[in-house]
């Protein structure tokens, strides 16, 4: 760019019609017949959504994550024929969900099995959760698996089963180590529900949509939602430090 072309862009900048333009664009995206509350009322929803697919994902997780740590962790000689159908199981429903992309599971969620359901609000969270189930899983078995197998061991020497010895023992001492994993599975499940607007989901990106279509501007609604989505995932990011200063000083006492 060469001094003329600058000069240029410094006097299209020092225009005032140019920023009255981006003045009333920001109006009609924001204040115009109140639609600063669709932005807020589709935000809620995306909480909403995050929030049951993370307790879907969360529960689907463990289980998965319990089942094919037990059949991994078998004596030799013992083997259970139920565990090994249930890990078979676990294995099919991982790799299925971690090889197809989100977007069309949700379609298949939607237009395929629950075709005559209007509520896509939650069968996007249950689409969600379902996805996220398969990567708290490998998260959760990842740390259960890099664990001492004494642990284990000394739970049961105690007469503690393998589920309880699993909850009280080994399961809270896993945690800490994967909760920087789980924290990044959370803020991507977080960003992941602007994905359900794509079936007509009622959260923030499908207001920012409806809004652009009325004003024939897209800069400012979508800005506006980027804005949403970021400010929400500092303040996840910032609750996740606290949460892992706080066990790190547990630690050490």
């Amino acid at each position: 760019m060469n001094l003329t072309q600058l000069y240029e862009t410094y006097q299209a900048l020092e225009d005032p019609n140019l920023w009255q333009d981006v003045y009333m664009k920001f109006y009609r995206a924001w204040f115009y017949e109140g639609r600063w509350m669709q932005y807020f009322e589709g935000l809620g929803v995306t909480i909403l959504v995050t929030i049951i697919a993370l307790l879907i994902g969360v529960v689907l997780g463990v289980l998965v994550a319990v089942v094919r740590t037990g059949h991994d962790q078998q004596r030799k000689g013992h083997h259970n024929p139920i565990l090994a159908v249930l890990n078979i199981i676990c294995k099919v429903y991982v790799t299925v969900i971690r090889g197809t992309p989100m977007l069309v599971q949700l379609l298949i969620m939607a237009f395929v099995v629950f075709q005559n359901s209007r509520n896509f609000t939650m069968v996007g969270a249950l689409a969600l959760g379902i996805n996220s189930g398969a990567y708290v899983a490998e998260i959760i078995r990842g740390g259960l698996m890099s664990l001492d197998p004494g642990q284990m061991e000394a739970g049961r020497s105690l007469g503690l089963g393998y589920l309880p010895t699993m909850t009280y023992i080994v399961i809270p001492q896993a945690f800490k180590a994967i909760l920087p994993a789980l924290g990044n599975e959370f803020i991507t499940l977080l960003k992941d529900t602007s994905l359900i607007s794509a079936i007509a989901g009622k959260e923030v990106l499908y207001f920012a949509k409806a809004i652009g279509a009325k004003t024939y501007d897209y800069m400012f609604p979508l800005l506006i939602t980027a804005l949403m989505y970021l400010i929400l995932v500092l303040i996840f990011t910032w609750l996740q430090g606290i949460l892992e200063r706080r066990l790190r000083a547990s630690d050490r006492r």
